[in-house]
């Protein structure tokens, strides 16, 4: 069923290292929910593993001194979406990797192997672009960092050279601290599936909180591997939240995908949620963004005004804001 030749448990981080170095056709191994699926199907048979599971330096979340956040690479989803940190400055990226499978595999896939098995639809890694995130890859010459957005080559392709690993996954308190985030995950069912499209938007409000500041979306399955929307983050910069703002990012993000027709969706569909998934994921992250200021009115109703004298609102009170911050949208 596993074709496996051997299969080695490392002690450390070196040690994981070294084991790679001495076997050329080694593969790293920590959840598995990958890895042992291309074994089954016969794309790793006959490969050796280097298992770095259970290793205490590469899991868990941690806030360094300068408002840094760490998350290491054997860090299991559902340890991802429940941490204390993640749930109070990066709650997009807890509910995104909250909707990969179903529970089993979130107690068990990593973020770590989520990013480095560079598929197109990894749930975690269009929200990790949004957050400019950094990856420390640790080898036999030393440590390096490579941003998330220049770590993918192509499909299934990343800058990770045999023998090294991903150590960390890194995100500055600059691209985190004053944003609103939102992921939506769009999918022929609400678990157990891969997404159709997944899109994901961190955005800051200017001081006046009518105007964006700062926008990034990324989506993922738009393109070969998981895609920055650079001409769609421009158009949005210091424009009123309005209509026209959505209509400009929406109609920018569409010049930008590049989705293919597959037995899941057709390009032509795909096309259509880039454009109506930019739209409701900016509005969301704009509201959990004024979520996260406490930018209420008394009656506890989140009001955005918007430039035509209209008026964005979202109709929660202020006990369930907390709840409503950690729910995903995985369907619309």
């Amino acid at each position: 069923m596993y074709d496996i030749e051997k299969i080695y448990q490392a002690k450390d981080v070196p040690d994981a290292i070294a084991a790679l170095a001495a076997a050329p056709d080694a593969v790293v191994i920590c959840g598995g929910s990958d890895v042992l699926v291309k074994i089954r199907e016969g794309k790793l048979a006959g490969c050796s593993l280097v298992s770095i599971h259970g290793l205490k330096e590469l899991a868990g979340v941690r806030m360094e001194d300068d408002g840094t956040i760490v998350i290491g690479p054997a860090t299991t989803f559902a340890h991802v979406t429940r941490d204390p940190i993640i749930e109070r400055h990066l709650p997009a990226l807890g509910a995104a990797v909250d909707q990969a499978g179903g529970p089993q595999l979130r107690n068990v896939g990593t973020i770590g192997g989520n990013v480095c098995n560079g598929v197109t639809s990894a749930d975690s890694a269009s929200t990790l672009l949004t957050l400019n995130a950094l990856l420390e890859l640790t080898g036999p010459d030393g440590r390096r960092t490579v941003p998330l957005c220049d770590f993918y080559r192509g499909p299934g392709k990343v800058d990770l050279a045999h023998g090294e690993l991903l150590t960390a996954i890194r995100v500055a308190k600059a691209d985190y601290e004053g944003f609103g985030g939102h992921y939506i995950k769009y999918a022929q069912r609400n678990a157990m599936d891969i997404a159709t499209l997944g899109c994901a938007v961190h955005v800051k409000l200017d001081a006046e909180k009518r105007a964006v500041e700062e926008l990034r979306l990324a989506f993922g399955v738009a393109a070969p591997t998981p895609v920055r929307c650079r001409a769609a983050e421009q158009a949005a910069r210091g424009k009123a939240v309005s209509p026209e703002l959505f209509d400009a990012v929406s109609e920018a993000a569409a010049g930008e995908v590049n989705p293919r027709t597959s037995w899941r969706a057709s390009r032509a569909f795909r096309m259509q949620l880039v454009r109506e998934l930019s739209r409701r994921a900016l509005k969301q992250a704009i509201i959990h963004q004024l979520f996260s200021m406490e930018t209420l009115d008394p009656s506890g109703i989140v009001i955005i005004p918007i430039n035509n004298g209209g008026i964005i609102t979202s109709l929660t009170h202020q006990p369930s804001l907390k709840k409503l911050m950690k729910t995903p949208s995985s369907m619309v």
